[in-house]
């Protein structure tokens, strides 16, 4: 590839066929934007949208933040997208063909989890409710933007990480740090017991800073948990909102996140 743009400069792509998927509705305590994530992954699959772009539409999309829709695309990946777009100024053709039309009603969804070892195998929390752990991860590029501290910080502000639990929180730039300690947001997340790292993707790749060790079992706001993706080839990652991840480090096990939010 890079030799053909050397020599013509150019490059073939090829053009993705699209899919409509139409979020509706606001949704409920305890539901944020990576549960419709995660809710789109279940409804398309994990190669269901194998090299296509993915168009978010409806009023969920259209009231969601900058951050919530980064969530929503970054997961897009997950389902074998070849892009993801979120049309605000820039909107498809009239007569803009889609292969196929999907719909999530967001005000029906409850916090989910994706179970080891596919992101597509998902359930609601409250079906593996209990289930213990040893490490809670919040951060990547999935979910390591300033309002995802927040949540966990409101969650865990006055209360302590489990004794048998690590915490390891990663912003996911140097501006979300700096912005975090300025708001307090830090200084909440590290009285409660967490640890907070240098920015970067930390343990969600396996390579430092939070690698799962033999049989051990972690809840994380990455996106992906393929067996070795953080570490042994025998850990269990679970995926989740940051306001679960926090929920599970209190107790030490998997935990609805209604419980600590009015």
């Amino acid at each position: 590839d890079m030799a053909c743009i050397w020599a013509k400069g150019s490059l073939w792509l090829k053009v993705p066929e699209s899919i409509r998927l139409i979020v509706t509705g606001n949704t409920g305590k305890g539901v944020f934007a990576k549960d419709v994530a995660l809710a789109m992954v279940s409804k398309i699959g994990s190669m269901g949208a194998d090299y296509c772009c993915i168009e978010f539409h409806g009023s969920y999309i259209e009231r969601a933040s900058l951050s919530e829709r980064f969530t929503l695309c970054n997961m897009a990946a997950e389902t074998g997208a070849k892009c993801a777009v979120t049309p605000r100024e820039i909107l498809p053709d009239q007569n803009a063909r889609y292969i196929k039309t999907l719909e999530i009603d967001a005000k029906r969804l409850e916090p989910l989890v994706a179970m080891p070892h596919s992101v597509d195998n998902i359930v609601p929390v409250t079906d593996i409710e209990g289930t213990r752990i040893d490490q809670a991860f919040l951060g990547s590029c999935t979910n390591g933007r300033l309002d995802d501290l927040q949540v966990a910080a409101s969650i865990l502000e006055k209360k302590r990480v489990n004794r048998n639990t690590r915490m390891i929180v990663t912003p996911a730039s140097m501006d979300v740090y700096l912005k975090a300690m300025r708001l307090g947001i830090i200084e909440k997340l590290m009285r409660a017991g967490a640890v907070v790292t240098n920015p970067g993707c930390g343990p969600c790749l396996g390579a430092h800073q939070g690698v799962l060790g033999e049989r051990e079992v972690c809840i994380s706001s990455s996106n992906r948990n393929f067996r070795g993706r953080m570490g042994a080839a025998d850990a269990k990652i679970f995926l989740a909102s940051p306001a679960t991840v926090a929920a599970s480090a209190i107790e030490g096990k998997i935990t609805d996140p209604r419980r600590f939010l009015t």
